[in-house]
């Protein structure tokens, strides 16, 4: 899905989310707004609780909003029912969450070329997809080990290979250098860099890491449930 020129590849509006707490209401996000165009990487600071990852599972549809909607390539999510959404995230978005959720009894190869193979993709296809990811997050040597047997930045780069594996129009990253070295992180910026230049895909970054912040296009503050920067 191509978005239409001058549209925004991410576009949200009025976005709310109040949770219920004993007989109070608690507001997350009041009001929202924000717009990512195709290319664009935002990174995304705020201190703990400021409701950051509830920003990301809406953008993301894996919550709903209270009151708002979320556009993502020209098509509000609040359209589709929950078949069409959880196709239409296959297709269009990737998730790198702060906690890699690698299946255990998967190898590196197998969990990346997973959301591929639920497409419909041919295992052998979807496997050389994934194994192309792998060699660029520097994991190409692991490929046929297990989670279990992969250290903790190892099995981020194996869920960063697993997001960005469909070429996605939207990539949603949760702390997604907060177990890397310091080499790795900065081949993960590049990997960045070129699906911004080269895919237009846009990217969400939610971090504390000011060197990762840094190197994104734009740096937004949430504070009191809304975005603040240029």
């Amino acid at each position: 899905m191509t978005t239409e020129q001058g549209q925004p590849m991410l576009a949200c509006h009025d976005l709310t989310r109040v949770y219920r707490e004993g007989p109070q209401d608690l507001t997350v996000l009041d009001g929202l707004a924000l717009s990512v165009n195709a290319g664009e990487r935002v990174a995304i600071v705020g201190s703990s609780g400021s409701g950051k990852t509830t920003l990301l599972n809406l953008l993301g549809g894996l919550d709903q909003p209270s009151r708002g909607e979320v556009r993502i390539a020209g098509e509000s999510l609040a359209n589709l029912g929950n078949a069409a959404l959880g196709h239409f995230r296959n297709r269009h978005i990737g998730f790198v969450y702060q906690f890699h959720h690698l299946l255990a009894e998967f190898t590196a190869v197998e969990n990346a070329a997973l959301p591929l193979i639920v497409r419909g993709l041919r295992k052998k296809d979807a496997e050389q997809r994934a194994m192309a990811l792998l060699d660029k997050v520097g994991m190409a040597a692991r490929a046929e080990h297990k989670p279990g047997e992969l250290s903790g930045g190892e099995r981020q780069r194996v869920a960063i290979a697993r997001a960005l594996v469909t070429d996605p129009s939207l990539v949603l990253m949760d702390e997604p250098t907060g177990n890397l070295d310091q080499h790795t992180a900065a081949s993960i910026l590049a990997l960045m860099d070129d699906l911004a230049r080269n895919a237009a895909c846009a990217f969400v970054v939610v971090t504390h890491d000011t060197a990762l912040a840094a190197h994104q296009d734009r740096v937004l503050k949430l504070d009191e449930g809304r975005l603040t920067g240029q």
